[in-house]
C-alpha cells in the first residue's frame, strides 16, 4: 500500500508542477512523472532496478508505435502543387486575429492557397510587405490525429538564400536545406514580436535592406511550391525518404529513426 500510495502522491505532485507557466516548474513536473514510471516499475518488478529503467524507456519508445503504424505507411506527393483554398472550419476568429495583426505591421494581403493529399491539409495565407521585402504567412496544418498553427517572416537574398523566423511548434519532419536559414522563435505572443525577431535575426548575419531581394506577391505561391521541391530532393539525397512510385515518395528506415530523434527532441524542449 506504501509503494502506491507514493507513485500517486508524486503524480500528484507532477500534475501540479504541470499547472504552472514558470518553465523550471514544469520541468521539475516532468521529471516527477519520470520519477513515478521508474518508481511503478521498480515496485511490480520486486524492487528490480532493471524493470524500474524498462518502465521509464517506455516513454522513449512510445513515438515508435505512430511511426510503425501511420507514418510507415505513408506516401505524399514529390510535387506538392498548391492551389487556391478557403481556410479550414474552426479557424475564422484565430485566422482573423492573426491577419489584422499581420496588416497592422504593415503588410498586405496577397493570396490563399495550400495543398491536401491523403488525409494532411496545409492551408497557407501569404502577406507581402514591398518596403521591408519580407513575405509573412499564417499556417494551419491538420492531420488525422492533430492540427496547429503557425506564423513565419521570411526574406530572400540575391545570393539565393531565404532567411525565415517561425514559431513552428515541433522539430521539423524534414532535412531543412542548406540555403535556407531558420531561426525559431517558439516565445513569441504576437507577431510584431516575431517581425522584430527576424529584423534582428538579419541585422545579426549582416544582412542590410539593399541586399534583399524583391519578390512579387503573386509569385509567392509558385516560391514556397520551389522551396518544398527542393527540400524533398534534399531529403531524397541524404536517404531519409525514398520514392514509392506514382509521384510519390515514403520515409526510409533511417527517415523513421530521424522522425524518433526529432521527437524525443520535442519531448525534451515541450516539457
Amino acid at each position: 500500500m506504501f509503494e502506491l500510495l507514493l507513485v500517486i502522491g508524486i503524480l500528484f505532485f507532477a500534475f501540479a508542477c504541470r499547472s504552472f507557466n514558470l518553465p523550471m516548474i514544469r520541468k521539475g513536473g516532468v521529471i516527477a512523472i519520470g520519477s513515478a514510471t521508474f518508481l511503478a516499475g521498480y515496485f511490480l518488478g520486486d524492487s528490480n532496478i532493471i524493470w524500474g529503467c524498462v518502465a521509464i524507456s517506455c516513454w522513449f519508445i512510445l513515438p515508435w508505435l505512430d511511426l510503425l503504424t501511420r507514418i510507415r505507411s505513408l506516401r505524399l506527393p514529390l510535387d506538392k502543387k498548391m492551389r487556391h483554398r478557403y481556410p479550414p472550419p474552426d479557424t475564422s476568429t484565430m485566422l482573423r486575429e492573426f491577419t489584422n495583426a499581420v496588416e497592422e505591421a504593415g503588410f498586405e494581403y496577397a493570396q490563399d492557397s495550400g495543398w491536401e493529399w491523403d488525409g494532411v491539409e496545409q492551408f497557407t495565407r501569404f502577406f507581402y510587405d514591398a518596403k521591408s521585402k519580407a513575405q509573412a504567412t499564417i499556417n494551419f496544418n491538420l492531420q488525422s490525429h492533430v492540427a496547429f498553427a503557425y506564423m513565419s517572416v521570411s526574406s530572400r537574398t540575391s545570393d539565393g538564400k531565404t532567411w525565415t523566423t517561425w514559431n513552428y511548434p515541433f522539430s521539423y519532419p524534414m532535412k531543412i536545406t542548406p540555403d535556407i536559414e531558420i531561426k525559431r522563435a517558439p516565445a513569441t505572443h504576437s507577431f510584431s514580436e516575431m517581425l522584430n525577431s527576424h529584423r534582428a535575426f538579419l541585422t545579426h548575419r549582416g544582412i542590410a535592406n539593399d541586399h534583399l531581394l524583391q519578390d512579387h506577391p503573386d509569385d509567392l505561391k509558385e516560391i514556397a511550391e520551389r522551396e518544398m521541391r527542393d527540400q524533398i530532393d534534399h531529403n531524397l539525397d541524404s536517404g531519409l525518404i525514398r520514392l514509392s512510385g506514382n509521384g510519390t515518395f515514403r520515409y526510409s528506415w533511417r527517415g523513421l529513426f530521424f522522425l524518433w530523434l526529432q521527437a524525443l527532441k520535442d519531448i525534451v524542449r515541450l516539457s
